[in-house]
């Protein structure tokens, strides 16, 4: 059976148009997933990237026609000026983490909450309220957001360290744990498929 290690940020619209795929095509093959959040901005600075603030205009512009392209080819709502956009990964990344380690609901779904809350509900991921909320739809304890703070933390900031070492440098990023194939971006889990098909 092969594992999947997901690395993602909460705030990323590239993780947000991947959706539910990587589940799916889990389950086809019998694949298991690790949740990895990680602070894209210091993985950029790590692996030779730029943040977005940083990046030329014209590639800010380009982003901002391909998000726009992959949200109607995928008839997912995107705003392209999201309210709370950027915010603070840390709270919503420790969420997920906490969650993780506690079990009993829907991962995924709380991930996808996250990502569908910045970038299609206007939505701050860093606010407690919203945290709890998006907990409790996913069926977990809304505790869990005091609750798996230290544990999220040291966990956080490791998935980074394993992201760095892992050789990913962007999001989102999948890597198969017996192979150590890499794919980088919701535009390649069709490779992801057929790599996972082939073992």
């Amino acid at each position: 059976m092969a594992h999947i290690d997901y690395y993602f940020g909460t705030p990323s619209p590239w993780s947000y148009l991947a959706g539910n795929r990587l589940e799916e095509i889990a389950g086809r093959h019998g694949a298991t997933i690790t949740y990895k959040p990680v602070d894209l901005l210091q993985l950029f600075d790590r692996t030779g990237g730029v943040r977005p603030a940083n990046r030329h205009p014209s590639r800010m512009e380009y982003r901002a026609q391909e998000l726009q392209r992959w949200s109607r080819h995928l008839g997912m709502t995107l705003n392209p000026k999201p309210a709370f956009w950027p915010v603070n990964p840390a709270p919503s990344s420790y969420a997920i983490i906490a969650a993780q380690e506690a079990g009993g609901g829907n991962l995924p779904g709380l991930v996808q909450g996250f990502l569908r809350a910045v970038w299609a509900e206007d939505a701050d991921i860093a606010d407690d309220a919203v945290i709890r909320e998006k907990l409790a739809a996913a069926g977990f304890d809304p505790d869990l957001a005091d609750k798996g703070l230290f544990v999220g933390a040291e966990t956080f900031g490791r998935n980074l360290e394993q992201a760095v070492e892992a050789g990913v440098f962007g999001a989102p990023f999948y890597v198969v744990r017996e192979t150590g194939e890499r794919f980088w971006g919701q535009d390649r889990l069709d490779f992801l498929d057929r790599h996972l098909a082939s073992l």
